[in-house]
C-alpha cells in the first residue's frame, strides 16, 4: 500500500460506515448506538484509482486516561500518529459539537495533512452543518454520504491534493509487489503422495474464549506493544481485529475476537453482531486457540467453544491463561490434564498449554503447539499405507455382523486435508455401527500421530460390476 489514512471523529458520525465503503466489505460493526468501535481496525481501501491502508478508530469521548473511554482515545491517537493522512469526519446532519472543535484543535496542533469530511450530507437540512464545518479551520469540507456512496469522487480528489500525487501514485514499488513467479513445478512433484509441510507459509490464528479470559492481553504480549484495548472490564473487544507479526521468520496473522457468552445470555443486538463476527473469524482461520481462565476453567461455555471449533474443522489448541494467579501449579496442571481427557473425548490428544498473557510465561510453547497442530491438520497419508492399516485393523477387530451378514471394508484413501478426511469403500455403509467408526477414528489418531485435530471418516458403497448385467436381463 502506498500510504496510510486514519478515520477520526466523535462517536456516531459514520466512521465505520465510511471504512466499510472504502474497503468494499462489511468488516467493521455498524450500529445506531454511539461508541460501537473501540479498537483501531486496519483495512485495504480502494477509492477509484487509489490504493491505500485505512484505519478505523474509536470516537472522541473526553474522559480520564484510566477510564475505558480514555484508553479508547489513546488507541485513536496512536492511529493518528501512525497515519500519513487523517480523514476528520463530522456530522453535517446534526451539526458541530464541542467535541468536534476539540478534535480539530488537536489535529491543527499536530500539523499533519487532514481532509475534513462532512458525512450525511444527503440528509434534509444538512446544509447548515456543512457550512458550519468551515469554522473548524481545516479547509473546505468534502460533502459525502458514506451510507449511499455519494461524493466518493470528490473525496478521492481531496485525498490526492492533501497527500500529493507522488505519494498517491507510486509506480515502481507497486510493480515490484505484483510480480508473480509462474515457473512450473519440477517434474513428478505434483504427484507426491505425502507433501512436505511448508514452514514458511503464513498462518491464520483466531483467539477465542469467554469474556475477560485475557485474549487481547495475550495478543499484546505477542506483539510487544499495547496494540489492542485491554482492561478489567468484561466484553471490551467488539470487532474481530487482525494483527500481523513474525514468529521465527514466519508470518502469523492473529484475530482477536469478542468474548462469547452462552447463547441464552446474549440479548443485545450489538453483542449478537460481535458474536457473529467472532464466528466468521473462526471459519476464516486455520488454527484456533481457545483461551481458558485458569482460575475458573472448564465452564460449560468453554466446552461448547471447543466443540464448535472441532465441528468447524479447525485445528484447536487450549491455552490456560492467568497461570501467574495459580497457587499450586503442579497440582492444578495435573487436574487440568485429567479434566481435558475426561471432558473432551472428541478431541483426544488436544494440546493444552499453561500461559500468562500478563507476564509472557509459556508463549513460545503455545506458538510451537499451534505450529505442531497445524502440521497435523495439513497431513496427508498415502493410500498404500492406509490400506495396509485398514487390513490390520480388521484383523485385530473384525467388523460386526449385521442381520447375519458380515460387513466388508474393502478400500481406503484420504480425500482431503485441513482437516484430514478419509473415505472407506464398503458393503452396506448405512449398517456400520457408530462404535466401529469410533474404533477406526481412534486408530487413525493413534497410529498416524494425529492428536487433537478433527478427523472426518466417510463410508461409501462399493460399486457392483454385475449391476448393469442384471438390469439388461
Amino acid at each position: 500500500m502506498s500510504f496510510t489514512v486514519a478515520i477520526v471523529g466523535r462517536p456516531n458520525v459514520g466512521k465505520s460506515t465510511l471504512f466499510n465503503r472504502l474497503v468494499g466489505k462489511k468488516l467493521a460493526l455498524v450500529d445506531d448506538t454511539p461508541g460501537v468501535t473501540r479498537d483501531r481496525r486496519p483495512g485495504e481501501a480502494r477509492l477509484v484509482d487509489l490504493r491505500f491502508t485505512i484505519i478505523d478508530t474509536a470516537g472522541l469521548e473526553q474522559s480520564g486516561p484510566e477510564t475505558l473511554q480514555g484508553r479508547m482515545w489513546a488507541q485513536t491517537e496512536a492511529a493518528i500518529d501512525e497515519a500519513d493522512l487523517t480523514l476528520f469526519v463530522v456530522d453535517a446532519k446534526n451539526g458541530l459539537t464541542p467535541a468536534d472543535e476539540t478534535l480539530a484543535e488537536m489535529l491543527r496542533r499536530r500539523g499533519r495533512p487532514v481532509v475534513l469530511v462532512a458525512n450525511k450530507s444527503e440528509a434534509r437540512g444538512s446544509d447548515a452543518g456543512f457550512y458550519d464545518s468551515f469554522t473548524l479551520g481545516l479547509g473546505e469540507p468534502c460533502p459525502i454520504s458514506a451510507e449511499h456512496g455519494q461524493g466518493m469522487l470528490d473525496l478521492r480528489d481531496a485525498i490526492v491534493e492533501a497527500i500529493g500525487e507522488d505519494r498517491a501514485y507510486p509506480q515502481a514499488s507497486e510493480e515490484a509487489e505484483t510480480d508473480i513467479d509462474l515457473q512450473p513445478l519440477p517434474e513428478g512433484e505434483e504427484d507426491e503422495a505425502e507433501p512436505v509441510y511448508d514452514e514458511t507459509k503464513p498462518l491464520r490464528v483466531a483467539i477465542i474464549g469467554r469474556p475477560n479470559a485475557g485474549k487481547s492481553t495475550l495478543i499484546n504480549r505477542f506483539l510487544g506493544e499495547d496494540r489492542l484495548l485491554t482492561g478489567p472490564e468484561a466484553g471490551i473487544t467488539r470487532d474481530s481485529i487482525s494483527v500481523e507479526w513474525d514468529w521465527r521468520g514466519r508470518t502469523i496473522k492473529m484475530f482477536d475476537t469478542a468474548g462469547m457468552r452462552r447463547k441464552a445470555k446474549v440479548q443485545e443486538k450489538l453483542e449478537k453482531l460481535s458474536v457473529a463476527d467472532s464466528l466468521r473469524s473462526i471459519r476464516f482461520a486455520e488454527s484456533v486457540v481457545i483461551v481458558f481462565d485458569s482460575t475458573i476453567p472448564f465452564e460449560k461455555q468453554d466446552l461448547q467453544l471447543v466443540d464448535l471449533v472441532l465441528r468447524e474443522g479447525r485445528a484447536a489448541v487450549l491455552a490456560f491463561n492467568k497461570w501467574d494467579l495459580v497457587d499450586e501449579p503442579q497440582a492444578v496442571l495435573a487436574d487440568l490434564r485429567e479434566k481435558t481427557e475426561r471432558l473432551l473425548p472428541q478431541a483426544r490428544g488436544i494440546r493444552a498449554v499453561p500461559i500468562s498473557g500478563q507476564t509472557g510465561y509459556g508463549l513460545d510453547k503455545l506458538m510451537q503447539s499451534i505450529i505442531d497442530t497445524d502440521k497435523v491438520w495439513n497431513r496427508r497419508i498415502s493410500t498404500a499405507r492406509l490400506n495396509r492399516w485398514l487390513e490390520s485393523q480388521q484383523i485385530q477387530h473384525p467388523p460386526p455382523a449385521v442381520s447375519g451378514r458380515r460387513l466388508k471394508l474393502k478400500y481406503m484413501t484420504q480425500v482431503k486435508a485441513r482437516p484430514p478426511g478419509f473415505m472407506i469403500s464398503c458393503t452396506r455403509p448405512d449398517s456400520v455401527p457408530e462404535s466401529y467408526m469410533r474404533y477406526l477414528t481412534n486408530g487413525l489418531r493413534n497410529d498416524f500421530d494425529m492428536p487433537g485435530v478433527p478427523i472426518r471418516l466417510h463410508l461409501r458403497a462399493s460399486e457392483n460390476p454385475f449391476e448393469n448385467r442384471k438390469k439388461q436381463r
